[in-house]
């Protein structure tokens, strides 16, 4: 039995440094997978990063070329407005010596005291052709006995005013301004007394 003892113990003796070599093989084995987990792990966090970056920027982007798409949007959408409310401007604009033409027809058939068909007749023309430049936006630009306004007036001339009150203020008007939907089309030629 000693020699089976002694002959277990030379075997485990023998083979005790290879255990040791296994087992310390094992250890570092297993240090070295848990290098290699620990880079796997900094790898995986690095591409997480990135892709959670590159998320961030496409989520800015897609935001910014929303708010820029909006813009357009609106700005299209005046620009569309402001066409539709001076595109008959120049026809408009070419309409204005018929009114002044009809205006000086309308004082003259004033001053005829008689009242025929004729008469009548012209003015129900020039009240419906007065209605029609109201409902596509034409208006006088009030003048006589107003104050001057280089923003709506071009002053012709200056005449002694006939009473103190209108020193300064419009005596008469040469031609009629207009506006356009609030656009002035046409400046009052004016005389300013003074």
């Amino acid at each position: 039995m000693t020699e089976d003892k002694a002959k277990v113990n030379g075997e485990l003796e023998n083979e005790t440094p290879e255990v040791v070599e296994q087992q310390e093989d094992s250890a570092q084995h297993k240090k070295e997978s848990k290098k290699d987990k620990a880079h796997k792990k900094s790898k995986a966090e690095e591409q997480l990063e990135i892709a959670e970056s590159d998320l961030l920027e496409l989520k800015d982007r897609h935001i910014r070329l929303q708010a820029e798409f909006d813009n357009y949007r609106k700005r299209t959408l005046k620009e569309r407005m402001e066409l539709m409310k001076t595109a008959n401007e120049s026809l408009l604009i070419n309409i204005l010596p018929v009114i002044d033409d009809f205006d000086r027809a309308m004082q003259t058939l004033d001053l005829d005291e008689d009242e025929s068909h004729v008469k009548s007749g012209v003015k129900l023309i020039y009240n419906k052709f007065q209605e029609f430049l109201k409902q596509n936006g034409v208006k006088e630009i009030e003048a006589k006995e107003q104050n001057f306004d280089t923003d709506l007036h071009e002053a012709i001339t200056k005449i002694p005013a006939p009473s103190e009150e209108l020193k300064g203020k419009i005596v008469d008007v040469v031609q009629k301004g207009y506006f356009l939907n609030d656009k002035i089309i046409r400046f009052s030629k004016v005389i300013i007394g003074e």
